[in-house]
């Protein structure tokens, strides 16, 4: 049986919103949403919550999770998922990394992430979910990919990808939903790459990862996943716990 790691970073200092993996959402903080959430996967053989910060350890603690004190200095969750899965005693088959951020992530996206890695050619795995509105494929926060017929991601590009020169041509924009699987051993040897030109072009970490020849295996997912990025998107996560 494949042992999968579920790795949650959560970092406190936050530029755009600090100490928000300790925000309350409904009386939960939202880094008790997550790790409850991936806690109802039927795949993952363990979760770890990944941060920097003391009082973050010990609110997980306090109800129960498991925790794991990193490095401050790391440029990306998966650099601490990395460091995570460097001490551990024993190395799991595949990790899943999980934002922290994101405190409705459905636990069947885990599963079809997982999934994955029954075939094992696959190296790193991710997902993507139709695009239905012309403004998200306009909008740079929204990441877009575009894939081979064996569903491996082609490109990663914050512009609209692919480019409409035939006006007539039938496109479906695909949005890339932002949670990864790697197999144990290729996660710590991508975090080993040199950032790379369309990396540092799009601040996107995966394109390094295609630029050095890696496949990412994508799969299709129609959940929307809700991430707190600054105080104001509170509001949107207020708005669907009421509904």
């Amino acid at each position: 049986m494949t042992n999968i790691t579920g790795i949650i970073p959560a970092r406190f200092a936050s530029t755009r919103f600090p100490g928000k993996p300790l925000i309350e959402i409904g009386g939960k903080s939202m880094i008790q949403r997550v790790y409850e959430q991936c806690k109802l996967s039927t795949y993952l053989t363990d979760v770890i919550v990944a941060t920097d910060d003391e009082r973050i350890e010990q609110h997980v603690l306090s109800f129960g999770g498991k925790v794991m004190i990193t490095s401050p200095n790391h440029q990306s969750g998966t650099d601490r998922c990395a460091e995570v899965v460097s001490k551990m005693e024993m190395m799991p088959d595949v990790v899943i990394n999980i934002q922290g951020d994101e405190p409705f992530i459905k636990p069947e996206q885990i599963d079809t992430l997982a999934k994955c890695f029954e075939n094992k050619k696959v190296e790193i795995a991710s997902l993507y979910k139709k695009i239905d509105k012309e403004l998200e494929v306009q909008n740079p926060n929204t990441v877009k990919v575009v894939l081979n017929e064996k569903k491996q991601a082609l490109l990663f590009s914050r512009s609209a990808i692919p480019y409409r020169r035939n006006q007539g041509a039938e496109i479906t924009f695909l949005k890339h939903i932002g949670i990864y699987g790697y197999r144990a051993q290729t996660l710590i040897n991508i975090t080993q790459l040199k950032p790379s030109m369309l990396e540092l072009a799009e601040s996107l970490e995966q394109l390094r990862w295609l630029e050095n020849g890696y496949h990412i295996q994508m799969q299709p997912t129609e959940w929307e996943t809700i991430s707190i990025d600054t105080p104001d998107d509170l509001k949107l996560v207020e708005n669907y716990l009421k509904n």
